[in-house]
């Protein structure tokens, strides 16, 4: 794979978050009855750094979760056999009934991991809401979802590749595009 452009440093990906954390404060009128869940593995980080930012303007700790969508996946049937998906289960110490869930992820593509996400998150309880936030929606959907809150809308072509490094589980934060 070829690096064709670097999209969003550090800098850059620190002013899209702060921009969500005012987002999701602004539309939901502040944070009572708000969690936000995780979708592992670079959702999970993600929704930390909200969480924080959501505290330093409000003062107040947004419970948070993380979600493995991995039995969930609508692919099952086409991973070799080589293959064994590793299960993780979901780690919310909240109750989400009754409460507005944000679900966090890195890349918004198909929409086939949202509604997985979604899908394991109904069988934990019943929020009254589910909003979604991205920090790169690439287009290319296959399903009717769309993301509440967006980083940064970055039109792609099917042969590229979006990589996101955070990090907590890379070196440093950057996101790139790359050409198979």
């Amino acid at each position: 794979m070829k690096e064709k452009a670097k999209i969003l440093d550090q800098p850059a990906i620190n002013r899209a978050l702060t921009r969500i954390a005012h987002e999701i404060l602004e539309r939901n009128k502040g944070v009572e009855d708000l969690v936000l869940i995780g979708i592992k593995t670079r959702g999970v980080p993600l929704s930390e750094r909200l969480k924080e930012k959501i505290n330093q303007i409000e003062g107040v700790e947004v419970p948070t979760g993380e979600i493995d969508i991995t039995l969930y996946r609508d692919d099952l049937t086409h991973i070799s056999n080589k293959e064994v998906p590793k299960v993780n289960d979901a780690t919310i110490d909240t109750n989400i009934d009754g409460k507005r869930v944000i679900l966090v992820d890195d890349v918004l593509f198909t929409g086939r991991t949202v509604r997985a996400a979604m899908d394991a998150l109904v069988d934990l309880g019943r929020p009254d809401q589910i909003q979604l936030a991205v920090l790169v929606d690439r287009g290319h959907r296959e399903l009717p979802i769309r993301a509440d809150y967006i980083g940064k809308n970055i039109p792609t072509s099917q042969d590229e590749i979006v990589n996101v490094q955070l990090i907590e589980q890379d070196t440093h934060d950057l996101v790139s595009i790359y050409e198979k």
